[in-house]
C-alpha cells in the first residue's frame, strides 16, 4: 500500500493520474508499435495472376520499410468472392488485410447472395494501382495484328472464338462482355479460377483471347507468348508505348481499367489503418516500386481512405450499369 501510495503521488506530482497511464497503452500506443507481429494479406486469386503482381512486390517492400513480414494467403474461388468473404470474417486486429480488385465492384451486381458486403463489411485503406485492360491473343490461334483485323476475322468467323477469364463476374468477363456489346460481335466465354491459371491455358493455345490488366499480362506480351492487340484507356500505357489504344483500333468507347486496393475488415483500430496508409505512401515512393508499376503499366496512386472508398462506390454503380446493359449472367 505505501508504494502504491507513492506512486500515485509521483504521478501527481508529474501531472499524470491513473487515466493518463493507462491511455499511453491505448489504440494510439498500438499504432506506434505496429506491427509486432507478420501481417496478412488475403489475395482472393490464385497465385500469378495481376492481384499477384502487385501484392508481391508491395507486400516485400512493406516487409523492409517495417521489419516485420507482411505475408500473401491466395484464397481463390468464384471470381474473387470467396477470399472475400473469409476476409471479411477475419479478426479486425490489425494483421489481417484484403487486397481486392475492380472485380469486387461488379460482384455485388452478378452475385445476389453474396455473404459479405464490401462497403459495410470492410474499411477502405487505399488504392494500390490502376492498369488498363488489354486485349491479348494467343498468336498462333489468332491471325490477327490489330484490333481492327481482329474484329474482321471475329464476324467472318462468328462463334468460332472464345476469351478465358478470371472466373464469373470478374472484370475479365465484364470487359469481354463489354466488347461485344459495343462492337455488336459474338465471343464465347470461358470462366477460371483466376487470371492466373486462365493466362497459362491462352499461352498454351487452349483457348484464343482474353481482356486482361495489363499488370498480368505484362511479362507475357512483353517475352512474345500472347499478343497484345490494344489497351482499353484514353491514353497508351507507361511501359508499353507500342501498343496502341482501342480508339486507334476503331472502338473509341471501349474503355476498362482494372484496380486493385487494400481494405480492413470492419473494426479494425483507425490508428493501425492511419500507419498502413503512412507505410503505403513511403513505398509507392521507392524507386523500386515506381519502376515496377512503370514496367506493369500502371500509374502510382493517390487515393486514400474516404477518397478510396467513394471511388468504389462510383465503380459499383458504373458496373452493375454494365451488368444491366449487357445482359451478362453466370456461366
Amino acid at each position: 500500500m505505501i508504494r502504491i501510495t507513492f506512486l500515485a503521488r509521483l504521478l501527481q506530482a508529474l501531472g499524470l493520474g491513473a487515466v493518463g497511464v493507462l491511455g499511453t497503452f491505448g489504440p494510439a500506443a498500438q499504432a506506434q508499435t505496429w506491427p509486432t507481429k507478420p501481417v496478412t494479406i488475403v489475395v482472393p486469386f490464385p497465385a500469378g495472376g495481376g492481384t499477384d503482381a502487385f501484392a508481391r512486390p508491395l507486400t516485400a517492400q512493406l516487409t523492409k520499410q517495417t521489419g516485420r513480414q507482411f505475408i500473401i494467403d491466395n484464397k481463390g474461388g468464384a471470381g474473387g468472392t470467396v477470399g472475400a468473404t473469409l476476409a471479411a470474417k477475419a479478426a479486425p486486429d490489425g494483421y489481417t488485410f484484403f487486397m481486392g480488385a475492380v472485380h469486387h465492384a461488379i460482384a455485388p451486381a452478378m452475385y445476389p447472395k453474396l455473404e459479405y458486403r464490401l462497403e459495410e463489411d470492410f474499411v477502405p485503406v487505399a488504392l494500390v494501382s490502376s492498369v488498363p485492360q488489354v486485349i491479348v491473343v494467343n498468336p498462333k490461334n489468332v491471325p490477327a495484328t490489330d484490333l481492327k483485323s481482329l474484329l474482321e476475322f471475329i464476324r467472318k468467323n462468328p462463334a468460332k472464338l472464345n476469351y478465358a477469364s478470371a472466373g464469373n463476374g470478374t472484370s475479365h468477363h465484364l470487359a469481354g462482355e463489354l466488347f461485344k456489346l459495343q462492337t455488336k460481335t459474338f465471343i464465347t466465354h470461358i470462366p477460371y479460377r483466376g487470371a492466373g491459371p486462365a493466362l497459362q491455358d491462352l499461352i498454351a493455345g487452349q483457348v484464343d483471347l482474353m481482356f486482361d490488366g495489363l499488370g498480368s499480362s505484362a511479362a507475357h506480351i512483353k517475352n512474345g507468348r500472347v499478343k497484345a492487340l490494344a489497351v482499353a484507356s484514353a491514353k497508351r500505357a507507361p511501359g508499353f508505348p507500342d501498343v496502341p489504344t482501342a480508339a486507334e483500333g476503331g472502338v473509341p468507347t471501349y474503355q476498362v481499367a482494372t484496380w486493385y486496393g487494400l481494405w480492413a475488415p470492419k473494426g479494425t483500430p483507425k490508428e493501425v489503418v492511419a500507419s498502413l496508409q503512412a507505410e503505403l505512401k513511403k513505398a509507392y515512393a521507392a524507386d523500386e516500386i515506381k519502376a515496377t508499376w512503370t514496367g506493369l503499366g500502371a500509374e502510382l496512386p493517390t487515393l486514400y481512405g474516404d477518397a478510396f472508398g467513394k471511388f468504389v462506390h462510383s465503380e459499383t454503380l458504373r458496373w452493375a450499369e454494365v451488368v444491366k446493359s449487357s445482359g451478362a449472367k453466370l456461366d
